[in-house]
Order: structure tokens, then sequence, then C-alpha cells
């Protein structure tokens, strides 16, 4: 067997209920040949939709959570995936299927992937003597012992290519479940250069005299340069788009018989299957003979030639207002690119001034071929899909300031109440045409209860949730342009009185990982739930202190502000 086949899928929801599947019997059929082929090797046929929501939910209860610890613990049985000791096992999983009047069997290797609140579970073929070989790692006492690694289960899954495959169906998969379908925004301007990384990196070659044509008419129309900056030592998270939306299944049943007919994945972009279901191929119009037509353009373009590019960076910041700690600042972008070209044209582009820019990693879409490595100097070619696709994404660390500077002070004059000051700087040292549409700040106190709070912002308004202050400077419909401008905001803040019946639940960002932390709010049996991080950090904080009056931003308590901004240059 090679290449990728899948033999059936999954997409439960967060109460381990099967809301749609998909079996594939030709699949289905060369995995009992190949049974058989091995001396009568056959396990039971694919497990009903209850049998697979049973063993999921039992499997979440026995690994702590729905992508498990990944480590090997003290309560981890012999068999699971946990015994394994390797963190893959967070996403390559097992399930023991359980019949009535049958022997308890092993389904392998399952794919899992979190998106919004949908499980997704895809089920690849294997080879079985590849599925016995998983079966006695699974009761080997040394698995995850260093001198074992030649045959632990990286080595087993670096043989297995149809895992990168199913990965990608999943990926696919959840995109569309969750709505998140939407092609990279790209839109023309007339404007000259606006200053941002890609544009140290090109030169200013061109992007914008490239891009100053007239907007096609299903290109969206907004594109921005989002800066998120956070104050006070926080740490920026990106906080995925739920989606508690009723599954469209007649989309996903035309996206798989499109997209994986017979259960064997060709074209996984939705956008590609769209068109061709909509125009069809063109016979009178077919690629020249002396070029193959590469797999991400199934059909070729008519019609007025023309190319954009856009940039979307994104700026995180954490400024501390401190002179023994320094700020840190760095760039994540990508360039958008919308390439409507007759036939399968080429195009080349440089990159020069990586090292004056301090990119650290650079990667480019898979239609790209780079030609000419540096250090402080790239050249790339790429033939480009049809529609909208992200070429290039980026990051570097960041000299330049961030589009929002300045400081946050707290101080508490008694156990429930404190006095704040905000004092910000937006937009300065930027010139248009890059303007600020958006603006928020967020004061989190996650371990207390708001009661109320007294203070008048010198610009923007400002709301109250239970364990926030919100306060939003620049909302939909204002910007800034072209100019710099202060905000301050003194206050003070009364909480409720703390109280000590409740039950330990709030969760809290500390360094990528979440802890339980004491709080005064009830707990959320949905998210009861412990992971790997969880483990780790709960250890690493179990004897921390809370934080005491005159040290309010200290690491237990009221520690940050985080600042949100969206900068657009059209």
């Amino acid at each position: 067997m090679s290449g990728c086949s899948i033999r059936a899928l999954w997409i439960l929801n967060l109460q381990d209920s099967v809301v749609f599947s998909r079996r594939f019997p030709v699949v289905e059929k060369r995995w009992r040949l190949a049974c058989q082929r091995e001396g009568g090797f056959v396990r039971p046929l694919l497990p009903t939709e209850q049998e697979l929501a049973s063993a999921f939910a039992e499997r979440k209860q026995r690994e702590g959570s729905a992508s498990g610890h990944g480590i090997r613990l003290s309560h981890s049985a012999q068999g699971s995936d946990s015994w394994i000791d390797d963190p893959i096992t967070q996403h390559i999983i097992m399930l023991h299927i359980k019949r009535e009047d049958e022997d308890e069997y092993m389904l392998w290797p399952l794919v899992l992937h979190v998106k919004g609140f949908f499980y997704i579970l895809v089920l690849p073929l294997v080879e079985p003597q590849q599925h016995k070989s998983y079966e006695r790692m699974c009761r080997r006492l040394d698995c995850g012992n260093i001198g074992r690694m030649e045959d632990g289960i990286s080595s087993l899954l670096l043989n297995l290519p149809c895992i990168t495959g199913a990965c990608v169906v999943a990926h696919s998969l959840g995109d569309i479940i969750t709505g998140e379908l939407a092609d990279p925004e790209v839109v023309s301007s007339s404007s000259p250069s606006v200053g941002g990384l890609l544009d140290s990196l090109t030169g200013s070659i061109g992007m914008s005299a490239i891009s100053a044509r007239a907007k096609p008419a299903s290109t969206p129309v907004a594109t921005s340069t989002t800066s998120s900056t956070s104050f006070v030592g926080a740490i920026m998270s990106d906080t995925p788009r739920n989606s508690s939306r009723p599954i469209d299944k007649d989309l996903l049943r035309t996206f798989i018989s499109a997209s994986m007919p017979f259960g064997t994945p060709l074209d996984l972009s939705l956008s590609n299957i769209s068109v061709i279901k909509a125009n069809g191929f063109s016979s009178t119009d077919p690629p020249p003979a002396d070029l193959k037509q590469p797999a991400w353009k199934p059909y070729l373009y008519k019609g007025k030639q023309r190319i954009f590019f856009t940039i979307h960076e994104v700026v995180h910041a954490a400024m501390y207002d401190r002179d023994d700690i320094l700020d840190a600042i760095s760039i994540s972008g990508q360039v958008n690119c919308r390439a409507e070209l007759e036939g399968l044209p080429d195009v080349s582009l440089p990159l020069t001034g990586l090292k004056s820019a301090n990119v650290e990693v650079l990667s480019f879409h898979f239609c790209a071929q780079v030609s000419e490595h540096g250090v402080d100097k790239k050249a790339f070619m790429f033939s480009p899909p049809l529609g909208n696709f992200v070429l290039i994404r980026y990051q570097a660390s960041c000299s330049h300031n961030p589009p929002v500077k300045g400081f946050y002070q707290l101080s508490m004059v008694s156990e429930d109440e404190g006095a704040f000051l905000f004092k910000l700087r937006l937009m300065e040292g930027y010139k248009a045409p890059l303007s600020m549409e958006l603006c928020t700040v967020i004061m989190p106190f996650p371990r207390r209860r708001i009661a109320s709070f007294d203070g008048n912002p010198s610009i923007g308004t400002v709301a109250m949730t239970e364990h926030s202050v919100e306060w939003k400077i620049i909302t939909s419909g204002r910007s800034i342009t072209g100019k710099s401008v202060e905000a301050t905001f003194p206050g003070t803040i009364k909480f409720f009185p703390l109280s000590s019946s409740k039950i330990p639940a709030l969760r809290r960002m500390v360094i990528g990982s979440i802890v339980e932390e004491d709080s005064d709010v009830e707990q959320d049996d949905t998210f009861n739930m412990e992971n790997t991080d969880e483990h780790l950090a709960k250890a690493m904080n179990k004897n921390l202190q809370a934080a005491e009056l005159e040290e309010a931003l200290c690491w237990q308590a009221y520690n940050y502000a985080k600042v949100s901004s969206e900068c657009i240059a059209y």
C-alpha cells in the first residue's frame, strides 16, 4: 500500500456524540484482504457510531482529556496511549472497541484534531504488520525508554506517510465545520509602500505597483495589519474562533466525495472543488503539451491578467515598564497573493535584507521553489494556484516601536479596593497611509469578582464584566491616521470580598499553560480536564503565595493588561 487512503472518519461534539461519519468500503476491503494475506489477522468490521462514541468517552476519562497526557503517569494503564510515554499520542490516538460477546480490540491509528466544539477522528489505512507492531509496543514495559528510541512509536510513524495525509484531511474538515474557509484577503492598492517588514525585504520593488490595479469583483474588500500588544509582562495567546452552529452535512458530503473519492485524498482545497463544480473542465483550452499542469491548478484561467499582493503582520509585544527587564517585541506575518494569469506562468520574486530585518523563520507555499539561498538574500519562483493563497509566512524580532506604547499601574489601597492608571501613546512614529481602526484595552482580574469601578478615560468608552474592565479606545467607524494620540485612564476599582467557600476553578494563562487558580466563581465541569501542560504548571506553581497588597502586579495576581489594536493601510 502506498500513499494515503482513509478507512473512515468521525466527527463528535463535546458531549461525545457522533454528529457525522463517513466510511469508505473500497478501502475497508483492501484492509481485510491485506489482513487475510497476513495469515488470518482480520479485525472485526469498523465500529458503529455508538461503539466509537463509547470508546472515545472512555478514553477521555482514562487519559484525563480528549488529547490525554502524552506522558506516562503513575495511574497510566498498560495498553493505553499514556503508557506509550510519547507526546505524539496526544494527536495519534488509539481506542479500545468493546462489543458484546466479542473480544475487545484496538482501533489504531486515529488522527485526532480538535476544532471549535468538535473532535475530528480520521482512520487511515496502514499495513497489518504495522498495526501488530503498535499492539506489541502498548504492552512493553520500557515504552518511552531512551534506549529503545529506534523501535518507538515515533520511528513507526515516520514510516507511515498516511499519517500526514490523515492530518491534512482532519484539518480541512475542521475548517469546514467551523466556517473558517475564507481565503486570505487580497485587495488592490494605489498607495505607495506602507513600511511593513516585507517592504524592507523586497526593497519596495513593486509590491504596491503590482497591486495598483482595479480590484477584481470577487475579491474581499478589507485587509488588515493587526498589532496586538500586551503590557506589564503579559503572555500573548490567540483564542481560536469557536462555532456552535450546526454542521453543514451536505457541504461535508460534497467535499468528501470530490476531494477523496473512494477514500483516497486528491485535492483538499474547497475553493478548487467549488469552482470545478460550478464551471467544470474546459476541453477547448488544454494546457501546453510541454508543460505539466500542477494539481493545485486544476483548470486554467481565462481573462484579464493581474496579480495582487497584500501583507498581514501581527506585532506581539510584552512591555514591562522596568529598567531591569527589556521589552520583548516580535512580528509574525504573511504575504497573501491572488494571481489571475493565463496559462501556467512562473513568477519570480527576490527577497533582500533578511539579516537586517532580523527574519528568523521564513516558509513558502508549496507552489514555490527557492532558487537562491543566502543569509541576507533569497530568490524564489512560484507557479500560482487559482484564487487567494498565502505565499509566504515569516517571523522576525523587531526593534521598532509597537503601535501602542505606555504603562499600566495598579495599587491596592485595601484588600478589596485598588487604584489604577493607564497612560498610552498610539501610533507614535507611524505615518499615513497607515491608520489605526480599532484599539481595546482589557484589565483582567481572574481571581476576583468586580463590584464596581470609577474612572473617566480621556478618550473612548469603558465597560465592565464580572472579572474584567474593558476600555475601548477606538471603535469601529473611527480611526487615527497620520498623527500620534495620547490616551489616559485613571480610576479606582472595588471587588467583592473574598469567599473561601467556593471551589478553585478559574483558569489563567501562565507562560503558555493553563492552570487551575483560586477563584470565587463556580467550577465549570465542561473544562474539568487535565493535560500535560496543566499537570506540569500545577507542579511548578503549587507553593506560590498570593500577591501582597503593595505588590499588586506580582506573579499570582493582576499582573497584566492586554491591548489589542488593528492597523490598516490601503
